[in-house]
């Protein structure tokens, strides 16, 4: 096997999308959705749209998981280096990709490896089936998610799962839809917020998974990246063995298969409780302040919404990993419904910039204080 070249670089003006998924993530939230429905995964074929399948936790947990899941059909595919080191705008050699697991298979060509993507696959067989079994060949293409060669793979599925590029995830997941496939893929919060991807969780179409903003062991969600991840402003964390994590807040689960987390509502206390007894000093010293630009009351804490209030409510779109059909609509989203600040105030009393919320707080003269982007929400009857 080629050596692998010390000095290699990242260029600092641009960071990674090589983020990788830790097993212990993806079985956690798998089992989530096996305690829902033992089913879920029986009799289905899953496509894991990876950049390295040989290094993918993903294709690790399916394949040695097939049977326990009962998969038809696993299929998972990797991106080509070529084009790898092309998009990420990094000093790398080919050979810092290349494994002997590839390098030691008879169908390895290294005239070919670079310029292309590979499949991996698993079928059902009669007899037990492990990581062992994997198969795997050269792609036509690259192996990007949009060449017709991976969309003929995703007709092919049932469910797609996977932790995609977060600078294409808006297009990932169109690419999803277009298709109308069930998934299980990584995102963060802030993707809420987009024109074409807001609509999908109003429609309910799609819906946060089972572990989403949620920090377990006092720890956000962790990923390894590699050794030509930049470090600069970013905090990387280290294990015994050298290995490198990153930790990415607001990052979770996005999916639209069912799990019986989102079905559960959200305990709450009436607005006169909330008054008198909040764990939150803004809510026992403010109260419940109305929009400027909007009518629906500020609801600063997703667990001090009012029980029995019938307005509209804006929450933090965090409320979002509590949001339960059954006990609330998505009425929009501040981006959308706020009114322009100009009609209620003169230029320079208000921050400019956005259509997002005001509040009016008096100190001698009103003085307006934007709110970040807010979910609106009512209570269902």
């Amino acid at each position: 096997m080629p050596k692998k070249n010390d000095t290699l670089t990242a260029a600092k003006d641009k960071k990674s999308d090589e983020f990788y998924t830790q097993y212990e993530d993806i079985q956690r939230e798998i089992n989530a959705y096996l305690e829902y429905n033992p089913d879920t995964f029986r009799d289905k074929t899953v496509l894991l749209p990876c950049d390295d399948p040989e290094w993918s936790n993903f294709t690790r947990f399916f394949a040695q998981n097939f049977d326990m899941l009962g998969l038809k059909k696993l299929i998972s595919t990797s991106y080509a280096t070529e084009s790898k080191i092309a998009h990420e705008c990094v000093q790398l050699s080919i050979f810092d990709f290349l494994t002997e697991f590839e390098t030691g298979s008879p169908q390895y060509d290294e005239t070919i490896s670079p310029k292309r993507g590979k499949i991996f696959t698993l079928t059902r067989r009669n007899k037990k089936i492990d990581i062992n079994d994997l198969r795997w060949q050269y792609l036509e293409g690259d192996g990007d998610f949009r060449s017709e060669e991976v969309s003929h793979l995703r007709d092919e599925a049932d469910i797609i799962v996977t932790n995609p590029p977060f600078s294409l995830f808006r297009e990932f997941v169109s690419w999803i839809m277009a298709a109308n496939k069930q998934c299980l893929i990584i995102g963060n919060i802030n993707c809420i917020t987009y024109k074409d991807f807001f609509p999908l969780i109003q429609q309910n179409k799609i819906w946060t998974g089972c572990r989403f903003n949620k920090r377990i062991n006092g720890r956000n969600m962790m990923f390894s990246v590699p050794d030509s991840y930049p470090s600069s402003g970013t905090e990387i964390i280290s294990d015994e063995s050298g290995k490198r994590y990153i930790s990415v807040a607001g990052t979770g689960w996005f999916t639209n298969i069912e799990h019986g987390r989102r079905h559960q509502p959200l305990p709450l206390m009436t607005m006169a409780d909330n008054l008198r007894y909040s764990k939150h000093k803004e809510i026992l010293e403010r109260g419940y302040p109305r929009y400027v630009n909007y009518n629906a009351i500020e609801v600063s804490y997703s667990d001090a919404i009012p029980s029995d209030y019938d307005g509209l409510m804006g929450v933090p779109i965090s409320f979002l990993n509590m949001y339960c059909p059954e006990q609330f609509e998505i009425i929009g989203i501040s981006l959308e419904l706020a009114d322009d600040m100009g009609k209620y105030a003169e230029k320079g009393e208000y921050m400019a910039g956005g259509k997002r919320f005001y509040l009016a707080e008096q100190n001698g003269k009103y003085k307006y204080r934007r709110m970040y982007d807010r979910l609106i929400i009512r209570r269902k009857q």
